[in-house]
């Protein structure tokens, strides 16, 4: 899924983490669209309608607390890092407590994309899917 390569975890690391979930929410959007794209044959309307609903601030932050101990202690640690971030935008169809948890679980997702860890990214989205 990675096409430019596996990046220095220490530079990734040091990039802002609503930067990182800025990434991870493409990279969760594309899996899930992916997904519904070739197990339907849904207009693109009815599409977008599904895919919202899973890659909403909600459904982020509910698989997160339904999986509390998902993270490995670097990734707990780029969640805890987006969560507490200051967030250039508000929640619209969510808490502010899922708004924060669902910028975490994207800036965990937008870290093992860019380090190229694609085993891990696998493994996540596909708990996630489940």
């Amino acid at each position: 899924m990675h096409a430019k390569g596996k990046l220095d975890k220490r530079k990734v690391l040091l990039m802002d983490p609503i930067v990182l979930a800025f990434i991870g929410d493409a990279v969760y959007s594309l899996f899930v669209r992916e997904k519904f794209a070739l197990s339907s044959d849904f207009k693109s309307g009815k599409l977008s309608e599904m895919s919202a609903s899973v890659v909403s601030a909600k459904a982020q932050a509910r698989f997160v607390d339904e999986h509390p101990e998902i993270f490995t202690e670097e990734e707990g640690d780029v969640f805890r890092r987006a969560r507490n971030a200051k967030k250039p935008s508000r929640a619209k169809h969510s808490t502010v407590s899922e708004y924060n948890k669902s910028t975490g679980f994207e800036a965990v997702l937008g870290y093992l994309y860019l380090t190229g860890d694609e085993e891990r990214l696998d493994e996540l989205l596909a708990l996630a899917d489940e």
